[in-house]
């Protein structure tokens, strides 16, 4: 029986002072012995409530139990039984607001098992072990076609495929991975770690054919006359911007287009052949994980970065693990702070800003910050990284005008992504904005199950 008075073991990590100087993985990763400490830890709850916080419904704690008694394979069974990309997930997705935040262990009991550290060692073990341990059905003759490679398209390629889909995911860019190669910088989601799960993905069956623009260089109506189904998973790449004067200046990035090139094209080499400024002084606005990892990666390059948000800590959206790194690495938080202009002649020379106070609730429960009159000031500065969130690239919405979208740009689809076209199904960031790794894969393995569904009804 699990000790009461065990405290939960944190994740080891690269000292502060020494990770600012690399782009090499932060989180260390469990030890053996650590895995099958923090795994004694788990209570084995009967009804479980840890699973209901997991989108795709891992079995959270019959995986633990399985590390407990030294059972790995039997572990990462388990997990990919629901989970496509297990070593992603142990990694990136906010365990605190979903599975850990139900354990009966938070709050008392040394605090919440670390289920996603748990996660990571099996999937990492697996991997370093080369065990796969997923079965794939026969052929049943359904032919799926999936818009992007991102989580979610990657889960819902990956369920179709063991399913006995025939499918093909079609990415715009030259390299598979979506987000989770462009977006999310290597020290924190390392990109060789995610081919590794592409790979595995592939092995099931699913071809993935790059540089495909579906909107562009191929049409939704050609892969609806081909296939049986189609999967829009595009993902929410167009980003949003200040609207302020001095935003077309030199040295103004978008987030997307400034991690895009850090992480994807690598522009933190030497050698690359797409480079990005390297400021001395970089403000980053907003406060999410793109921020944080904006931020993070600015460090990297070696500048002073001040971080501008007009909430407080509080209100911060960003993961508490991220927040906590980015302090650590020295990153200036500048809360209760909004910029109204950018300054400079042909490039950025700083950011004028005001202050801000909260006020009374919004109709979402946020308090709505207000500009404090006469607090204006100037932040000096030679780059800024803009990260405010994203929408929905418009090519697909252009390109088929009966796809019923929001005024956002988002598509309008029920909970298993089945759009106002038959056969037309659709989920992650391209149904309801940016959001978070494993609930773009949740809403991919919803769709799956549905097409899968929906096929067999129509034979």
């Amino acid at each position: 029986m699990a000790d009461m008075k065990t405290q939960r073991h944190p994740m080891p990590a690269q000292a502060a002072d020494k990770r600012i100087h690399n782009f090499d993985e932060v989180a260390l990763g469990y030890t053996p012995e650590l895995a099958a400490a923090e795994a004694e830890r788990c209570l084995h709850c009967k009804n479980a409530p840890c699973m209901k916080g997991c989108p795709v419904g891992v079995h959270i704690p019959d995986f633990i139990e399985r590390i407990k008694l030294g059972d790995m394979e039997g572990a990462i069974s388990v997990i990919k039984s629901d989970n496509n990309l297990p070593a992603i997930c142990g990694r990136v997705c906010p365990q605190e607001n979903q599975c850990e935040k139900y354990c009966v262990r938070i709050g008392k009991l040394g605090g919440a098992v670390a289920i996603g550290n748990l996660e990571r060692y099996a999937a990492d073990w697996a991997m370093n072990n080369s065990v796969e341990n997923r079965t794939v059905s026969e052929k049943n003759g359904m032919k799926v076609a999936v818009i992007g490679s991102g989580p979610a398209s990657l889960s819902c390629a990956g369920d179709l495929a063991r399913a006995g889909a025939d499918v093909t995911v079609y990415e715009a860019l030259h390299k598979a991975g979506g987000v989770l190669v462009y977006g999310i910088p290597q020290f924190r989601l390392p990109k060789e770690l995610v081919q590794k799960e592409i790979d595995s993905v592939v092995s099931l069956g699913v071809k993935i054919v790059t540089d495909v623009v579906v909107g562009k260089t191929l049409f939704i109506d050609e892969l609806l006359e081909e296939n049986d189904a189609v999967f829009i998973g595009s993902g929410a790449g167009l980003p949003s911007f200040l609207k302020i004067k001095g935003e077309n200046l030199g040295g103004v990035y978008s987030a997307n287009e400034y991690l895009t090139r850090l992480n994807l094209m690598k522009a933190y080499k030497s050698d690359s052949v797409t480079p990005v400024l390297r400021g001395k002084k970089v403000v980053v606005v907003g406060a999410g994980n793109v921020a944080m990892d904006s931020a993070r990666t600015a460090r990297r390059l070696g500048a002073e970065v001040h971080l501008v948000y007009r909430r407080s800590r509080e209100e911060m959206p960003a993961r508490a693990e991220e927040i906590e790194h980015a302090e650590e690495e020295g990153i200036i938080f500048d809360l209760l702070v909004n910029p109204i202009e950018i300054l400079g002649d042909n490039s950025v020379s700083g950011m004028r800003c005001v202050k801000m106070e909260l006020g009374e609730p919004d109709a979402s429960g946020r308090r709505r910050p207000h500009e404090i009159e006469g607090s204006e000031f100037d932040i000096e500065c030679d780059e800024v990284i803009v990260a405010l969130g994203t929408t929905p690239n418009p090519i697909i919405k252009n390109s088929m005008p009966e796809l019923a979208t929001t005024p956002k740009g988002t598509i309008i689809a029920d909970e298993y992504g089945r759009t106002n076209i038959k056969g037309l199904y659709a989920g992650g960031d391209a149904m309801t904005g940016a959001a978070t790794v494993i609930l773009a894969m949740g809403a991919g393995k919803r769709s799956a199950q549905a097409i899968i569904e929906d096929y067999k009804k129509s034979r």
